[in-house]
């Protein structure tokens, strides 16, 4: 399940990262570290997503469980 979450946390953080720096520059806050700190902080929200994604996909993989 690591492997799907890392695979996974590429796609998400990208995503999650574009979209944080273009509400950034949408607000028309055009320092550096503006930008750089949305960006960062839309890695770090990946981070929980990502895994969140992971196991309900793992999960789902998985089949129904016997009863």
């Amino acid at each position: 399940m690591l492997r799907l979450a890392a695979v996974l946390y590429i796609l998400v953080a990208s995503a999650v990262g574009g979209a944080a720096v273009i509400a950034v520059l949408s607000l028309e806050m055009r320092e550096g570290w503006q930008i750089a700190a949305a960006f960062a902080a839309g890695l770090v929200l990946s981070i929980p997503v990502s895994a969140v994604l992971a196991k309900k996909i793992y999960n789902a993989l998985q089949g129904p469980k016997p009863v």
